[in-house]
């Protein structure tokens, strides 16, 4: 069973953008919202050289890191090939307006 942990209103994150939650000895975490109001949930952290993915283009369901252009799904985590890695990945829900991060 999942516990949920409310994070923000969804208006707090700007469509094709991201809103980052600091962990105190615990790698951030961003969460992002595409132009559908979908919203995902990775570590800020790009699995080529550990760019931050808050920082990147947000388009349709990936997130272009903005150190040297990698492509990242946002559904899963997983570079677009030819690249190759992966980023940790984090249940996340929007219910009533709210978004909420599984914890």
């Amino acid at each position: 069973m999942t516990d949920w942990k409310r994070i923000c209103p969804l208006d707090d994150i700007p469509r094709l953008g991201s809103r980052v939650v600091r962990r105190p000895g615990a790698e951030d975490i961003a969460i992002f919202r595409n132009a559908d109001d979908e919203v995902f949930a990775l570590h800020d952290k790009c699995p080529h050289k550990g760019g931050p993915l808050s920082q990147g283009i947000v388009h349709g369901r990936k997130v272009t890191c903005p150190l040297h252009g990698w492509n990242i799904g946002l559904e899963d985590g997983h570079a677009v090939a030819p690249d190759e890695g992966r980023c940790g990945r984090f249940e996340v829900k929007v219910e009533g307006g709210e978004v909420w991060l599984g914890v």
